[in-house]
């Protein structure tokens, strides 16, 4: 249901804190490069000179979750400086992302793990409990059912879902590389996007060509919302089943008892709006995003 009203309540914003890192945040981040024993030893990382484990010099570094919620649940450290926000990385530190996430994969399905839930969590709003940029690689023995509820007999019911969505509405945002971003129709808040490749495709993500152009994309649609609304907590996640794809849900407002008791979502953005905003607005390239440390 959309109510553009209701963006003018009282209270509807659930926007995060913009200023910038203090000085306490700085020097007690356990994910910035030289902090390596404040977290568990290391089960990947990426160190292009070489160099020991759980030492100084990688770009990329994944971990044991200290509070794990699943059975083998990691954190893949975005990169070594401290920056807040996925939005904010580089497109080489994108692609060590991706490199990290493919690896991580690999490992857990040769332990006997076939599924792993990929998500990212900014804001304390959204779950994350430190602001260094990082994402999440929980790898579980069963398909979880977020996943399940997606699956159907025959055809491929995300490509339907897909076309559908582009053939009714102007809802595409940017179409790159094979991909496409799109507001979604019947989002649950504002500026919901999905991410899919554009035809059908078959096998993982995880070892896609398209996986680094996507984690890429999922960047570029933070930055150009950031450009629009401000730093805001968001969760993202990745569907890797059938038609794989990426679901973007920025927490711009807050989920009241008519969303949690009735499932009822109000959305006060149309997804022809979001669309627009999102196409129109302009961003940094990554070379000339300043570095927050």
């Amino acid at each position: 249901m959309v109510a553009p009203d209701r963006a003018q309540r009282p209270g509807a914003s659930a926007r995060a804190d913009t200023e910038l890192p203090t000085e306490e945040e700085l020097i007690s981040c356990p994910f910035c490069e030289g902090r390596e024993e404040r977290t568990p030893p290391e089960t990947f990382a990426v160190r292009p000179d070489g160099g020991e484990a759980d030492t100084p010099g990688w770009t990329v570094r994944v971990v044991p979750n200290l509070y794990p919620i699943f059975e083998q649940h990691e954190v893949v450290v975005s990169a070594p400086r401290h920056v807040r926000s996925f939005a904010d990385l580089s497109d080489e530190e994108v692609g060590g992302v991706a490199l990290a996430w493919r690896e991580r994969a690999r490992a857990a399905r040769e332990a006997g793990f076939p599924y792993v839930h990929a998500l990212l969590n900014e804001g304390r709003e959204a779950g994350a409990s430190l602001p260094h940029s990082h994402s999440q690689l929980a790898w579980l023995r069963d398909l979880p059912p977020g996943v399940l509820a997606e699956e159907s007999g025959g055809d491929c019911s995300f490509c339907r879902r897909l076309e559908s969505e582009l053939a009714l509405g102007p809802w595409a945002t940017l179409e790159r590389d094979g991909l496409v971003l799109l507001a979604a129709y019947g989002g649950r808040l504002p500026y919901e996007l999905l991410l899919a490749p554009r035809d059908h495709v078959e096998g993982s993500a995880f070892e896609s060509e398209l996986l680094a152009p996507a984690l890429r994309l999922v960047s570029e649609s933070l930055r150009r919302l950031h450009s629009l609304e401000g730093t805001a907590p968001v969760n993202a996640w990745l569907h890797d089943r059938g038609h794989w794809h990426f679901e973007i849900l920025p927490r711009l407002t807050v989920f009241a008892g008519i969303e949690l008791g009735a499932g009822i979502y109000v959305n006060s953005l149309a997804p022809e709006d979001a669309a627009a905003a999102l196409r129109d607005v302009g961003t940094a390239p990554s070379g000339d995003r300043p570095e927050e440390r």
